[in-house]
């Protein structure tokens, strides 16, 4: 009878001893550990950063304000050691910078923060319509062109992007590819205030042409096939230093965009993630929904834009996915004891 007891007894110390010991063994350092990241100077991107933050503090983690700072610098910085991740790693449009920056050798992409995501020209649906205009190249035509000529010098005004992002590189390359250089001219500046613009012309009545991607919050203002249309392109080409990618997305009217698919993936020191494997469990399993970038993006551009409404509005976001955020986190606390 005592054996039984005594047994009792000692089962109950050892689970306890357990628990204990597991509890202290889940973040391995991360008491010690302050992370620091960084997202670009457009500010769409804090909101994601503030995501993944949170579940870094809840895992135990000492978290640095998030720094605004460009890409290029991003990429080094993180390679030298100076940052820690970034949730701003565009595949593919950011390959450049990361080979540029140390490649694999001392960084490492990690998870799909937001599911593919579809970039291309848009024109406004009812001068589509008029003018049966479906595809880029047909802007080589002087007349067809001159509709979406906004300042007067007899060229299409396209709304590109701001100067040094990737897709800056893409559209000067499709103007010089599909032969548009003389009737079409990529008008480059802020993008956000340039689309401003192009609203209100089309809210006029105006033709419209702009490079769009979602998630944007362009796309909950003007709405496919309902306010605009996506233009085709005459055959794939894409500049060298974004490599030989053949990918565009052609499920939507079976058209053929001219740019690849991407994916927003979480980009980090590679020292960094090998001593913190919860952060890495933490980094693979994060989702942000296409539609909730986008209806974040509206809400900035509509005015809740200082980083305390960001911040309240990805404490929202995690209140509002609380039972899979909360998944997430059981599951990246596991990695601590998996490596043990």
């Amino acid at each position: 009878m005592k054996q039984k007891y005594l047994k009792i007894f000692l089962g109950t110390v050892l689970t306890s001893l357990l628990i204990i010991f597991t509890s202290c063994q889940q973040f391995p350092n991360s008491k010690a550990v302050t992370i620091r990241s960084a997202n670009s100077t457009f500010v769409q991107e804090l909101f994601q950063t503030e995501i993944v933050n949170i579940g870094l503090e809840k895992l135990g983690y000492n978290i640095e304000k998030p720094k605004q700072i460009e890409y290029p610098p991003i990429y080094i910085s993180l390679a030298n050691g100076d940052l820690d991740y970034s949730t701003v790693y565009y595949e593919p449009q950011h390959k450049q910078y990361f080979e540029n920056s140390g490649g694999t050798e001392k960084l490492e992409r990690v998870g799909i923060l937001t599911p593919p995501g579809i970039q291309g020209y848009q024109i406004n649906k009812k001068t589509a319509e008029k003018y049966r205009i479906t595809n880029i190249e047909q802007l080589k035509d002087p007349e067809i062109a001159k509709l979406f000529d906004s300042d007067g010098d007899g060229k299409a005004n396209l709304v590109g992007c701001n100067p040094g992002w990737s897709c800056e590189l893409a559209i000067n390359h499709h103007l010089k590819t599909y032969g548009l250089e003389d009737t079409v001219e990529h008008n480059q500046g802020q993008y956000e205030t340039l689309l401003k613009d192009a609203i209100s012309r089309y809210k006029q009545g105006k033709p419209i042409i702009y490079y769009a991607y979602e998630p944007h919050w362009i796309s909950t203002q003007l709405k496919r096939n309902k306010d605009v249309v996506w233009l085709a392109v005459p055959f794939t080409s894409l500049p060298e230093s974004m490599g030989n990618l053949t990918e565009t997305y052609t499920s939507i009217d079976e058209k053929n965009f001219g740019f690849p698919i991407f994916k927003q993936r979480i980009v980090a020191n590679k020292k960094f993630l090998k001593a913190n494997p919860v952060a890495k469990k933490w980094f693979e399993l994060v989702q942000i929904p296409v539609v909730d970038m986008s209806a974040e993006s509206l809400r900035i551009k509509e005015g809740e834009n200082q980083e305390k409404d960001i911040l309240r509005h990805a404490q929202e976001w995690v209140e509002n996915n609380q039972e899979k955020y909360d998944n997430w986190l059981e599951i990246a606390r596991q990695a601590a004891i998996e490596t043990e």
